[in-house]
Order: structure tokens, then sequence, then C-alpha cells
């Protein structure tokens, strides 16, 4: 499980991704009691979450913040990034970010894929 906490704050909300590499459903549903185990996560506002089966298709859930998966979910297909789950978690801060939610999320996938994708240190 690769998790990045508090990655981004914008006007109070704070925002975390994490994520690793599933290849079944009941992977997924492992994955995001894993991550819910940490009383943190289990108390966010939402856990978000999109992974793209090489075999299978796509899944994704918005857990409440409407159409954030399928925002993950593209940038999986855009990347062909297969059998690997990513979760955007966000903690509401009392102000609505409109249409920056979104952008939230893609920079929070951003950071996921560029650490993901990123060579070893030396």
């Amino acid at each position: 499980m690769n998790l990045f906490d508090n990655i981004i704050v914008d006007r109070g909300s704070k925002y975390s991704v994490s994520g690793a590499p599933v290849t079944t459903q009941d992977e997924v549903q492992q994955f995001l009691k894993t991550l819910k185990r940490h009383k943190k996560y289990a108390k966010a506002t939402h856990n978000t979450w999109a992974v793209h089966f090489r075999d299978a298709g796509p899944l994704k859930n918005d857990d409440g913040e409407a159409g954030a998966g399928l925002v993950i979910l593209r940038m999986l297909e855009r990347q062909s990034f297969f059998d690997h789950l990513i979760v955007v978690t966000r903690w509401f801060g009392g102000t609505k970010l409109g249409g920056d939610r979104f952008r939230r999320v893609q920079d929070c996938v951003n950071y996921y894929l560029e650490y993901y994708h990123s060579p070893p240190p030396q």
C-alpha cells in the first residue's frame, strides 16, 4: 500500500492519495477495508476511488463526491494504468470548492502517478 497523507490543503479541505496493485474486486474491497482501519480515513468525508482492470474493465466509486471517481478513472485510462487502485481521500474543511474539487482530485492522482512512475532512488 502506498499512502501519501495531507498532500494538498485547499480552503480547509485536506487531501490524501493512496493505492496499490489489484486484480480483483475482492482485493479492492480488502484495500478499502485496510485503509479504513485507520480511524482518520474511516472518518474522512470522501474516499473516492477507481481502478481499470485489464480484463474486467473499469470500476469506480464517488463515495459522495459526485463525479470524482470518473475523474480518477479517466486519468487511469489515459495513462493505460491497469490493475491498480487509486483512492483520493478528502476531509471537508467547511468551504465548498465547486469545480476546484476536481482539480484537487487530479492533483492527487498526478502526485501518485508521478511517484509510481518515477525511477527508484540510487
